[in-house]
């Protein structure tokens, strides 16, 4: 067991003093994100990042300065569903077209309420076949998606296969969200040491998602999908989730179908750990280890 760094364990104690109460309404968490996240200039000098609509889809370009490469990265942000935004997740995609090579189309796609399942699934599959026609194929592209953004890409590359679709290279999940039913054990053994998210919040996020809708729909919780056919996947987690048995269930349903799948669970790590890659070191080594999976396979 690797101890956890000084800088992370000072950020956690940040963390644990400013927990947002659990019914906040939607709207005004997305507004506290958007006005807290990271200034537009601030780490992102190495790229530049351009508006775009990818099939009526709101997203944008976030292009490294020395170019892409011709690799292309779909990336899906996390928030359960209900909450996120280009602007929380600018630099979690900067970092990782930049430790890829690759030009990342950063999807804004419609939240719930307001756009309940599957909104979101539709628009992440268009905005995938927009990127595959823009970057003139599937063979040197990724999608990555972290938290409710990691089951998004999965249920993405399920709607795909399922429609005949071209799909990726490969894919990427980091603290992915695959069981909206929280069936895991982790929701209890971690609830104690989980900083970032809680069984009543995800539930309050799954019925704003799925209202009455099942549970268990595979485009909506992919750990209960047929994965046979999906692409080679790396999946990163952090030991101190409430959702780590979401991973290890998704990799164990994933094997079991015959897809090539990398699991790396990470000591003392708290949920999607690699979006703090400029404040702790094992969030910029795991960024680093999802580029170099990325160009490995893309």
């Amino acid at each position: 067991m690797t101890v956890a760094s000084e800088e992370f364990n000072r950020f956690v104690e940040v963390l644990r003093a400013q927990r947002f109460p659990d019914d906040l309404p939607f709207p005004e968490l997305r507004r506290i994100l958007d006005d807290g996240a990271p200034p537009d200039g601030a780490g992102l000098i190495d790229v530049v990042c351009t508006p775009v609509s990818a099939a009526g889809v709101d997203a944008e370009w976030v292009t490294p300065r020395s170019g892409g490469g011709g690799r292309c990265v779909l990336y899906l942000h996390g928030g359960g569903y209900t909450i996120g935004s280009i602007r929380t997740h600018r630099h979690l995609a900067a970092a990782v077209a930049l430790e890829a090579h690759a030009r990342v189309l950063l999807v804004d796609y419609r939240l719930a309420p307001e756009h309940p399942f599957p909104a979101a699934v539709d628009d992440a599959l268009a905005a995938w076949q927009w990127l595959v026609a823009h970057a003139g194929g599937s063979g040197r592209c990724a999608i990555v998606g972290d938290s409710a953004g990691g089951g998004l890409t999965v249920a993405t590359l399920v709607r795909a296969r399922n429609e005949g679709l071209v799909l990726p290279a490969c894919a990427v999940t980091m603290s992915g969200w695959f069981d909206l039913a929280l069936r895991g054990e982790t929701m209890d053994t971690r609830a104690s040491v989980d900083v970032m998210c809680q069984q009543a919040g995800l539930a309050r996020m799954a019925a704003a998602y799925l209202g009455d809708g099942d549970r268990r729909h595979p485009c909506a919780s992919p750990l209960y999908a047929d994965l046979a056919g999906l692409p080679p996947m790396l999946v990163q987690v952090g030991d101190a989730e409430v959702l780590l048995d979401d991973s290890r269930s998704l990799v164990a349903a994933a094997r079991t179908a015959g897809v090539e799948v990398s699991l790396e669970v990470w000591d003392e790590m708290i949920h999607v750990f690699q979006g703090f890659a400029s404040v702790f070191p094992e969030g910029r080594e795991a960024v680093r280890r999802v580029g170099a999976f990325i160009r490995e396979h893309a």
